[in-house]
């Protein structure tokens, strides 16, 4: 499955934005799959082979935003949006959902569990993260994942 509903955003810094509107695809893990190939489509396109970025960030990149989608799908009520820009560093993504509630762990990470390490992923993977409020029509959660390891200096770091 792909997202047919696929917007190119110019203007905003190198043309490196798209906007993905999501009601129209069905709920479900294909819409998680949609999100995760439309994310690694844009990444290709923007950086392409020659310019790849950190294999390791890509991947990470993909997870949040499985699981971002997923999160917003199990509990945020219906994924509405994603929206992908990139920089010459890093990716950040957004995605909107019919949930006013921000989203909070629901007790300590346990590891051994079937579910709940959205957010744990994401403390640990992004960059930054964060949710914005869109009234009581829902909230929008945005991470960014550095693409480009920053160069260490001497001695390494």
């Amino acid at each position: 499955m792909t997202i047919a509903h696929g917007k190119e955003i110019r203007g905003r810094g190198h043309g490196r934005s798209l906007r993905y509107d999501l009601t129209g695809v069905p709920p479900g893990p294909g819409v998680v799959a949609a999100c995760r190939e439309a994310t690694r489509r844009a990444l290709n396109s923007w950086f392409g082979p020659a310019d790849a970025p950190d294999t390791r960030a890509v991947a990470d990149a993909l997870l949040l935003v499985s699981e971002v989608v997923t999160n917003a799908h199990t509990h945020g009520g219906v994924p509405s949006e994603l929206r992908l820009d990139g920089t010459d560093r890093a990716l950040w993504v957004q995605v909107s959902d019919t949930d006013p509630h921000r989203p909070r762990p629901h007790g300590p990470h346990r590891a051994y569990r079937s579910s709940g390490h959205g957010l744990y992923l994401l403390q640990r993977l992004a960059a930054r993260w964060g949710t914005v409020p869109r009234g009581p029509d829902g909230k929008t959660v945005w991470f960014q994942v550095d693409l480009f390891p920053e160069a260490s200096g001497p001695g390494g770091s």
